[in-house]
C-alpha cells in the first residue's frame, strides 16, 4: 500500500498542532489544500483519521497512520544522513513522566539529530502511549515490553519522605508516627500517583489516609515542601543540597526507587541510536544503576 507523502506530513502537522488552520501555516500551504489532503488520505484508507474538534485528535485508525509516518520521516532522516546529505532534524514523539523530565531526561536531548516532543504522563502510563501508537518511544516503569517493542532498562529514581523543620515540628514532634501520618497534609502528583500510598502502606499497613493536595508539578513539589505547606515525596537529586543544609528533612530512612526503562519500537532502534545512547547515558548520572537494585 503506497501512501502519498504530502498527505502523510499534512496528518502530522494537524496533529501536532492541533488545527487545520496551523498545519497549514507550519507546512506553508493553504487550509483547504490541509483539508483536501486529509480528505483524500481518509478517502484511500476508507476510515476517519481524525476528530474535527478543538483540539484536533487522532482516531485510533489516525494514530496508527500517524505513527507509521513518523516512522517513515525517522528512518528517511536516518539514510539521508548516512548518505552524507542534508536533512532536517526528524520530529518525534516520546513519552516521559515529570519527574524524570525535571531531573535527568533533558540533558539526553543535547546534540541529538531530532526534535523531540515530549509527552509528560506518569511513568505508569507512558506505556499505554507507545502501544496505542501515539508515541515512538517512552520512559516507563515496566519492564515488560510492549508489542513490537525493545526494553532497556535505565536504572531507578529514588525518592525520599521529607518535609521543611517547621512542619515536622508541628505535624510530626513525636516522630513519623502513625496516627501522626494519618493528620499531616500530603502532597501527591495526580489522582494516578500511587507512590506516596505505597509508601505509607509499606511503612504502617493498610488503612492511614492522610489529607491529600494535589500538585501536579515536580518542583512544585519541592517549593511546596520548603514552605511547609504539606510533606511529600521528592526525588533525590532535587533535595539533595536541601537535605545537606537543613532546609528539608527526611521524615524516615525509608526510600522509594522507582526503576525505570526505556521502550522503543523496534522499527526505530538502530535509526533512534544517538537518542538511545544519550539517554542511557544521562541516565547513568542520575539513577541509580539497575546493577545494584538487584543487589
Amino acid at each position: 500500500m503506497h501512501l502519498d507523502p504530502a498527505q502523510l506530513a499534512a496528518l502530522l502537522a494537524i496533529l501536532r498542532s492541533g488545527s487545520f488552520d496551523a498545519a497549514a501555516a507550519a507546512l506553508n500551504v493553504t487550509p483547504p489544500a490541509i483539508s483536501q489532503r486529509i480528505r483524500a488520505l481518509e478517502e484511500r484508507l476508507g476510515a476517519s483519521l481524525v476528530t474535527r474538534t478543538a483540539p484536533i485528535t487522532a482516531t485510533d485508525v489516525g494514530r496508527r497512520i500517524a505513527q507509521h509516518a513518523e516512522t517513515l520521516a525517522v528512518l528517511e532522516t536516518n539514510l539521508a544522513r548516512t548518505l552524507q546529505l542534508d536533512a532536517p532534524d526528524a520530529q518525534i514523539r516520546v513519552a516521559v513522566n515529570a519527574d524524570s523530565l525535571d531531573t535527568w531526561f533533558l540533558p539526553a536531548l543535547c546534540n541529538v539529530p531530532f526534535l523531540v516532543d515530549a509527552v509528560v504522563v506518569d511513568q505508569s502510563r507512558t506505556l499505554d502511549l507507545l502501544r496505542r501508537g501515539e508515541v515512538v518511544a517512552a520512559i516507563t516503569d515496566t519492564a515488560t515490553p510492549a508489542q513490537g517493542a525493545r526494553v532497556i532498562p535505565l536504572g531507578a529514581l529514588r525518592y525520599c519522605p521529607s518535609a521543611s523543620p517547621k512542619f515536622v515540628e508541628r505535624w510530626f514532634p513525636h516522630g513519623l508516627t502513625k496516627d501522626a501520618a494519618a493528620q499531616a497534609p500530603m502532597l501527591q502528583f495526580s489522582r494516578d500517583d500511587p507512590l506516596q500510598h505505597q509508601w505509607i502502606n509499606q511503612r504502617f499497613g493498610p488503612g492511614v489516609r492522610p489529607p491529600t493536595r494535589l500538585l501536579p508539578s515536580t518542583h512544585g513539589f519541592v517549593t511546596a515542601c520548603r514552605l511547609g505547606q504539606a510533606w511529600g515525596f521528592n526525588p533525590l537529586p532535587l533535595v539533595e543540597d536541601d537535605l545537606k543544609t537543613g532546609r528539608l528533612l527526611r521524615l524516615d530512612d525509608l526510600d522509594l526507587d522507582t526503576p525505570l526503562f526505556w521502550q522503543i519500537s523496534r522499527l526505530l532502534v538502530a535509526a533512534l541510536q544517538p537518542l538511545t545512547r544519550a539517554i542511557r547515558k544521562a541516565a547513568r548520572a542520575s539513577l541509580i544503576p539497575p546493577t545494584r537494585l538487584a543487589q
